[in-house]
């Protein structure tokens, strides 16, 4: 497993969690199993967004013994009051789902106290009005909830609210679909959801990603908007490819679909490679760099998504990419402009132009 470090809250996260969309649907035992089999595997960040009540008495069994060394998002506004899943803006359902989760999950902190399904500006207007978020303010000065997080699919939504309040953690839903203008929760334009991660990535907010294969949808040529299929693994480092991403919160409910999460690890690199996703790309994203990589090698020796990653981050204001950028052995200043990553890029990219857009920013700065 590798990780990786929220900086507002310096938490080491891991690459892959666990989403708990359906983690009670394979039965109680082998839900138990399959959570100890993750946390073996090096996996810490669970998500508690569960479809079904019935998963926190799981969680608590399986994971009350290593509760220190994970992670917990809950979400007020994610109501089970009733058993199952509902959604609920209402201050005192939200407070008693809460302590029934806490109850079940057989602790008495939470690690990230998420602000919940905040999908149009009245949620949060909402939520500023009757109390709830000052509910969470007080139980984080109270230290029960340590860390403040937002759940959105709405790059406006997400914009407004990190001006309003002190958000440590985003969980935004990512996917090549949602990016490109498909699917239920495609949210936004390219240009939306991408500042979206170039923010994050500036203030060091944390995204720990949901539906990562949009629903599955994104796993089988015949339910694809691209009208062919992608593997869980190019959908998992196209998200660990987007600036600002932590975690990516893919759901499972056995030994075996996490045994596969955790093979992620074990691919070569064509497995992984998600470049196939240009010849899907709408014309507002053509010629622009996803830092796929696909460019690689360079024969110069650069890193080419990682220059152009720097870059648009500075240009967003992120001073310290600028910094990061200077430290890489290799830059734009060393590109000797043979071509071939404008060649091999499936996004239309002029590459090596580029290169020459981005050494003259960097050394103007």
């Amino acid at each position: 497993m590798k990780y990786r470090i929220n900086k507002k809250t310096g938490d080491r996260i891991s690459e892959i969690g666990i989403g708990s969309s359906y983690m009670a649907s394979a039965g109680k035992e082998e839900a138990v199993k399959a959570l100890r089999r993750a946390v073996r595997g090096g996996i810490n960040y669970f998500d508690l967004a569960a479809g079904d009540g019935a998963a926190f008495p799981i969680y608590g069994e399986a994971l009350h013994d290593v509760r220190k060394d994970i992670f917990y998002q809950i979400h007020f506004g994610a109501d089970y009051t009733k058993g199952t899943y509902g959604w609920s803006l209402d201050r005192e359902t939200i407070r008693r789902s809460v302590e029934k989760q806490l109850k079940e999950l057989r602790t008495d902190y939470i690690d990230y106290g998420f602000i919940h399904c905040q999908d149009e500006i009245s949620d949060w207007e909402t939520y500023l009005k009757n109390g709830v978020y000052d509910d969470i303010l007080q139980l984080k000065k109270e230290g029960i909830v340590r860390h403040i997080g937002l759940s959105s699919h709405t790059p406006k939504v997400i914009q407004r609210i990190m001006d309003d309040a002190d958000v440590d953690m985003l969980m935004f839903s990512v996917n090549p679909a949602y990016d490109y203008g498909h699917g239920e929760y495609a949210n936004g334009s390219a240009d939306e959801r991408s500042a979206v991660y170039r923010r994050c990535e500036k203030e060091g907010v944390g995204i720990s990603v949901m539906k990562p294969f949009s629903g599955g949808q994104l796993l089988d040529a015949k339910q694809s908007p691209f009208g062919r299929a992608l593997t869980q693994h190019q959908c998992i480092r196209y998200c660990l490819d987007r600036p600002g991403v932590l975690t990516v919160l893919p759901g499972a409910q056995s030994v075996q679909e996490v045994e596969t999460l955790l093979s992620y690890y074990d691919q070569p690199e064509e497995k992984t490679d998600y470049s196939v996703i240009g010849s899907f790309a709408p014309p507002q994203a053509e010629g622009k760099c996803v830092y796929c990589n696909h460019c690689k090698p360079c024969p110069a020796g650069i890193d080419i998504g990682l220059v152009n990653k720097y870059y648009d981050l500075a240009r967003a204001g992120d001073s310290m990419a600028a910094e990061h950028y200077r430290t890489l052995e290799k830059n734009a200043s060393d590109c000797v402009h043979c071509g071939r990553c404008t060649d091999r890029c499936p996004f239309s990219v002029n590459q090596s132009g580029r290169m020459n857009e981005i050494r003259e920013y960097m050394d103007a700065l």
